[in-house]
């Protein structure tokens, strides 16, 4: 499919709208669609390409973990796995509370930043319930707006930010919360609220039994440790020459001096895409470093669009450990 801006077209919620959304979303393509806390701004969860778009369209994106939207507990344990502690809170599913647990292999890395766990929730929104049906997959869904905007509640605001950007908005009028979900990390021994949200903090704690604490630096979280990156290989970035021993994290021609002699090689994107390259970040990150090889020479990227965001979290695998 063409990564070339698009028009976007506004439809009902009826059954004809939200069946071409789930057609869009199936091929790719980005879909704006209500839920009860604000709109989400969704691409398919199990497909690293069209996540690579949403951040794209998000502008001057960090990579952050995305929630993903699934239709029902069932559903969520087989995108994670679900603690005691989570099982506790998934009476408040449908509605605005998202999980934070360890992952399955279901929601692609790009979705979960490359982190072992994903955040995960079950929306309460007619519409939204609809279209997680007739896809019948996880949708990633951060709100639809540009990063740094206020949340949109209307698809008017969904348009003001991203119109040329998303493909479709299912229009159903004012999102009724407003404000977004809880975020509760139930992936470790003790729950902590990663942010506030449509279900209050005594409301949780009662369910648990137990008091909340607050975020940590070790929380597997949006933008944390550099660890949750990190590779066993030491990374060399913006490398101009690949030494003897050592791997190649290539992106496109050219090619740094001596990359023929690299011990093995991946390319980001071959046609130097940084949507592409975007999408292969973790999953080639994680092969290369499975080689076995002491170190692995980074291409120099561009630090424009999503690759600013790539070499954020190149620099944060590089961190000394």
């Amino acid at each position: 499919m063409s990564d070339a801006k698009v028009f976007t077209r506004r439809v009902k919620p009826d059954q004809a709208g939200v069946g071409e959304a789930a057609r869009l979303l199936a091929e790719g393509h980005l879909v704006a669609f209500p839920t009860e806390t604000v709109y989400g701004l969704g691409a398919d969860a199990t497909d690293a390409r069209a996540v690579a778009r949403l951040f794209a369209a998000k502008g001057r994106p960090a990579f952050n973990p995305l929630i993903a939207h699934v239709a029902d507990v069932a559903a969520a344990r087989r995108a994670g796995t679900l603690s005691p502690l989570a099982e506790k809170l998934v009476q408040f599913w449908p509605g605005p509370l998202t999980l934070v647990v360890p992952a399955s292999d279901v929601i692609c890395e790009l979705a979960r930043a490359g982190l072992s766990s994903v955040a995960l929730r079950v929306p309460k929104h007619p519409v939204a319930q609809a279209l997680l049906a007739a896809f019948g997959k996880p949708i990633a869904a951060p709100s639809a707006n540009r990063s740094g905007h206020v949340s949109p509640t209307t698809a008017e605001h969904v348009l003001a930010d991203l119109a040329g950007l998303v493909d479709l908005v299912v229009d159903a009028g004012p999102a009724p919360l407003g404000l977004e979900s809880t975020i509760v990390d139930v992936s470790g021994a003790t729950p902590r609220l990663l942010r506030s949200g449509g279900v209050p903090r005594a409301d949780i704690e009662r369910a648990l039994g137990m008091k909340l604490a607050a975020a940590g630096d070790k929380v597997q979280a949006p933008g944390m440790l550099a660890s949750h990156y990190a590779t066993r290989a030491r990374l060399r970035l913006d490398a101009q020459d690949v030494r003897p021993g050592e791997a190649l994290l290539a992106f496109g021609a050219p090619r740094p001096a001596g990359a023929e002699g690299a011990a093995h090689t991946l390319d980001l994107s071959p046609r130097g895409d940084l949507v592409e390259a975007a999408a292969n970040l973790f999953a080639h990150l994680r092969a290369l470093d499975a080689s076995g090889v002491a170190a692995i020479a980074v291409a120099p990227i561009p630090a424009e669009g999503l690759g600013e965001a790539i070499n954020d979290r190149l620099e944060r695998a590089a961190t000394p450990r």
